[in-house]
């Protein structure tokens, strides 16, 4: 490695020509990892690609909160797509070199579309707030129009903050090493290898996270402690089970997406751990929550199960009378 390090140093240059992406070194069995990886995708893609087709052919799903459900669902197939093909075709085909611009490129579409779901899961909790703690005034506070105008400001606001912190690394000096310890560009182990003075970017990466993971999940919090005390004002208790049956998904979804990218960020913060441990971690934290997303939501939600059960009942009736037409 250190022999890596010295080979490939820029002791001039601003900008390398290439970065060296040293993910998952030395770690043993790790092509079992990739073929892993390759079936969160197929079944990430599947899955979200699914629920989005449902519900842009069902009238009954043109409503705000499967507006912002399909929102996740885009977020969750670009993010995997940005990261897991990627990742793939670097360590299984030894293909570790990335060219700076491709790098900042993978930089921005694996964060930008990561912290989309962040912010679309903070949206949804706001849905379930107003439909449980404000259920009269819901269709007057949320409608389609409103919801989209939310979506389009996440959407904007979530790019303007990654293009600026991707925009800084811009004005670092690469002239230590070029070998980034992680599995794909990632902002800190790239911004930490430049030889000028990088504590803007520092800054900039503590801002992105608390915006983007920690305000989010503190809002989504205080959502659910507010929907925890209308719950109980209900009189029955199965008045309360009904409505805390809609909140289900959202709060399987936002345990599996924030606790472990939370819980590795706070490990690395609170002691030393392992690269490699931290490489694995990370990237599960990634992949996993877009490739249960959808899981989640069609077995969990009563609207899309009874949906998918009426889809496969029209395809199993024409392939029967197809059937029959042939005899």
């Amino acid at each position: 490695m250190d022999s890596l390090n010295s080979t490939h140093s820029v002791p001039s240059t601003v900008h390398p020509p290439f970065f060296f992406i040293n993910g998952f070194y030395n770690i043993p069995h790790v092509k079992y990892y990739y073929i892993f990886l390759l079936f969160v995708f197929v079944v990430t893609v599947l899955g979200n690609s699914f629920v989005m087709f449902i519900i842009c052919t069902q009238r009954s799903f043109h409503t705000p909160k499967y507006l912002a459900i399909f929102n996740l669902a885009v977020a969750d197939l670009c993010g995997s797509t940005a990261l897991i093909p990627n990742l793939i075709k670097t360590f299984l085909f030894n293909s570790q070199y990335i060219s700076f611009d491709a790098c900042l490129a993978n930089m921005f579409f694996v964060f930008f579309f990561s912290f989309m779901e962040s912010l679309t899961l903070t949206v949804l909790a706001y849905d379930r707030f107003v439909a449980i703690c404000l259920p009269l005034r819901y269709h007057t506070i949320i409608t389609n129009k409103k919801m989209a105008a939310i979506l389009t400001v996440v959407w904007v606001f979530n790019a303007l903050f990654i293009i600026s912190t991707i925009a800084m690394i811009t004005r670092l000096s690469f002239c230590k090493s070029i070998v980034v310890d992680s599995f794909f560009c990632d902002h800190g182990p790239i911004f930490r290898l430049a030889c000028n003075d990088n504590s803007p970017n520092d800054v900039m990466a503590y801002v992105v996270i608390v915006l983007f993971l920690y305000i989010p999940f503190i809002v989504i919090m205080l959502s659910y402690v507010s929907i925890t005390r209308a719950l109980f004002k209900i009189a029955t208790w199965e008045g309360r089970f009904k409505a805390l049956k809609t909140c289900s998904s959202h709060l399987i979804l936002v345990a599996i997406y924030y606790l472990p990218i939370l819980g590795t960020y706070i490990a690395a913060d609170t002691f030393t751990l392992h690269p490699n441990a931290r490489i694995i971690n990370t990237s599960l934290s990634f992949a996993i929550p877009p490739m249960m997303n959808p899981i989640i939501y069609v077995l969990n939600t009563e609207e899309i199960k009874e949906c998918t059960k009426q889809i496969f009942r029209r395809k199993k009736v024409t392939v029967n009378e197809r059937n029959i037409k042939i005899k």
